[in-house]
């Protein structure tokens, strides 16, 4: 039976076969589905018509999750949306306590069980209206941010040099699928170095700001 239509379901996704996989189960189950391949252009897609909920990955290039969420919670219009975690990368105690810290309203890891993933949002969509999380002020998001990227980028070099030594050891016929899987931590590490530097960049700015001070927490809703 067709799911009836409560607003349009964002995935945010930027592994492509992940993403037609969730928008064909999405739409088979008669939900209104759109697609994006990083945060950034969530937000676009948000700024024109609000989803029922988002669904997004968190490790993307040019915004990843815990940058969309962020945005989504300090905005008083978007800070109520409802926003499904999905992660392979991302799933330590830790990360998941940071994800609610944010305003995270579910997480789920990959590899996605698909009929659970549909009872998730089969629930989210009965609860109605998401109370979003209390606010974090800008300088603590950023630090716990900066920290779970910090931690990520260690995990991946002892995973890269891991697979660099095993590459070494095996014939030649086996080394096709190892080199893919080096390729991808390779580009992964880049991407999360990459957020380390944008991170600093929002870091320094609010320091020089507020020295002796903590930061004020982000304007709420009246």
């Amino acid at each position: 039976m067709n799911a009836p239509q409560q607003g349009y379901l964002l995935v945010v996704e930027d592994i492509p076969d992940i993403l037609s996989l969730m928008d064909a189960t999405l739409k088979f189950k008669g939900y209104r589905v759109m697609t994006a391949t990083n945060g950034q252009e969530a937000l676009e897609l948000i700024q024109k018509e609000h989803p029922a909920i988002v669904i997004t990955d968190i490790l993307m290039p040019k915004m990843d999750g815990f940058s969309l969420v962020h945005h989504l919670r300090i905005n008083p219009e978007t800070r109520n949306i409802p926003v499904v975690f999905l992660s392979a990368t991302y799933v330590a105690p830790e990360d998941k306590a940071f994800a609610l810290e944010i305003g995270v309203t579910r997480f789920i890891e990959k590899p996605i069980n698909l009929d659970n993933f549909i009872s998730t949002i089969t629930e989210l969509l009965t609860q109605g209206v998401h109370d979003g999380a209390a606010l974090l002020k800008e300088l603590d998001f950023y630090e716990g941010y900066r920290q779970r990227l910090k931690i990520k980028l260690e995990q991946k070099a002892v995973q890269i040099a891991r697979i660099e030594r095993l590459l070494e050891t095996l014939p030649e016929e086996e080394r096709p699928s190892f080199n893919d899987s080096l390729l991808l931590a390779v580009n992964e590490r880049e991407e999360i170095r990459t957020l380390l530097d944008e991170i600093q960049d929002h870091i320094s700015p609010i320091m020089i700001s507020y020295p002796d001070e903590t930061p004020p927490a982000p304007p709420t809703a009246e």
